[in-house]
Order: structure tokens, then C-alpha cells, then sequence
């Protein structure tokens, strides 16, 4: 299957460079590029994305309000986003996450983590960029909720109760984040025992992959900030 790529980022010359990458693959394809978060959305729509690469900062409608509309479009609920930051440790990369982002990566990663990105992203997986230390999403959510309980979302503490014990051990292993391997290997169960207990949780959570589980596991308050 060829992944369907939508470019999103003001910049002319570094959205030339990307489709170039992208379209060298044999099994990815550019199908638009935006220069605005509005144009995303469209594009997004009407070219059947599976993967928008977006850019935060944008004239117009930027990327995080743009991740929103996407995320609360039933028609996309298909598409991933990975937001493309400068700075990997601000603000923006927790609101994108909250936005529905699937994750980030910094645009000074090399070649091969933008392709490995925009699969892993496709595939439903949440995105760490290898620059970031594992666990990162997870942390800079708990640095948000940190800040005042008021944060934590008593219908997403509600719905927690929807899960099984188990799928509540994979949560908490999944918004530290352990790879399904990992986690088979700490909960001494199969790697297809652990997806099927992270796609059950996604569907009972309404998560649509698995950083959304992260920030349901925070917002939620079933994992605590660390105290480092």
C-alpha cells in the first residue's frame, strides 16, 4: 500500500526538498502541499491523506489549529499527523498532542527518521523522534498536568472504567513510553497479547493511536507525574 503524503509548511523550498524525499520512496507518495493550516485541512480531504507533515508555525490558520480540525473531522479520522518543530521541547509540541497529533519530529532529523516518521505514523504508532528521549510525550504532558488538577478530564477518568485490568497495565506501560515488545517483556505476556490489549484500549477510549492513549493516561490522571 502506498502511503498518501500532504506537505504542510509556509516555506516553498523546504516543502520541495521534503516531496522530493518522499516521492523517491517506492512505497510513499507527495499528494499536495499547503502553505497554510486551512489549505491542509482541504487537501487533506479532498486527496485522501494518510499522513500530513505540518508545520506549527503558519500564516493564517497555523498547524495546531489546523491538527484540530483535523482530529475533529469524522471523514479524517484516518489521517495522522506528525507536527514538524524547530524546537522540539516548547509548548506547542504538548497542545499538538492534546490536538490529536500523532507525534513530532524536529526538521533538522536526518533523512531517514523524516521516511521512518511518516511510517511509523501510518501504522498508527506513536512518534518519538529519535533525538527525544523515550518517554518525552509523556513527560512534557505531565509537566502540563502538573501544573493544577483542574487540568485532568473527569469524563476521561470515567471512561477508564471501561477497562479491563489488564488493558489498564498496558495503558500505563504505553504513556511511559515502552514499545509492545517492552512491554511484553515487563508484563511476561506475548507482543500480539500487548496490541491486542492496546487496540482494545484504543477503541473503548476513543484514542486514535497510541499518543492519544498517552495523553488519556495523563489528562486522566491514572499515571502521575514524575517527581523528576
Amino acid at each position: 500500500m502506498t502511503i498518501r503524503v500532504l506537505l504542510a509548511d509556509d516555506q516553498a523550498l523546504l516543502r520541495s526538498a521534503f516531496r522530493v524525499l518522499v516521492d523517491s520512496e517506492p512505497d510513499m507518495e507527495v499528494v499536495g502541499e499547503a502553505s497554510d493550516g486551512a489549505e491542509a485541512v482541504r487537501l487533506a480531504r479532498e486527496q485522501r491523506a494518510d499522513v500530513v507533515l505540518m508545520d506549527i508555525r503558519m500564516p493564517g490558520t497555523d498547524g495546531l489549529a489546523a491538527t484540530r480540525m483535523i482530529s475533529a473531522d469524522p471523514a479524517l479520522a484516518a489521517v495522522r499527523v506528525v507536527i514538524l518543530t524547530t524546537f522540539e521541547v516548547d509548548d506547542y509540541v504538548v497542545q499538538s498532542l492534546r490536538a490529536g497529533a500523532s507525534g513530532f519530529l524536529g526538521k533538522g532529523s536526518e533523512p531517514d527518521e523524516l521516511l521512518n516518521a511518516i511510517r511509523i505514523a501510518a501504522e498508527g504508532e506513536a512518534l518519538l523522534s529519535q533525538a527525544a528521549t523515550k518517554g518525552l510525550i509523556a513527560r512534557f504532558l505531565a509537566q502540563e498536568v502538573a501544573a493544577g488538577e483542574a487540568d485532568r478530564d473527569p469524563a476521561r477518568a470515567e471512561r477508564l472504567e471501561s477497562l479491563t485490568v489488564r488493558e489498564r497495565e498496558v495503558l500505563v506501560q504505553v504513556a511511559g513510553g515502552h514499545s509492545n515488545d517492552e512491554i511484553a517483556e515487563r508484563l511476561e505476556v506475548s507482543p500480539l497479547t500487548v496490541k491486542t490489549h492496546v487496540n482494545r484500549a484504543m477503541a473503548k477510549l476513543g484514542a486514535r493511536d497510541r499518543a492519544q492513549l498517552v495523553v488519556t493516561a495523563y489528562e486522566s490522571g491514572l499515571v502521575r507525574p514524575r517527581a523528576d
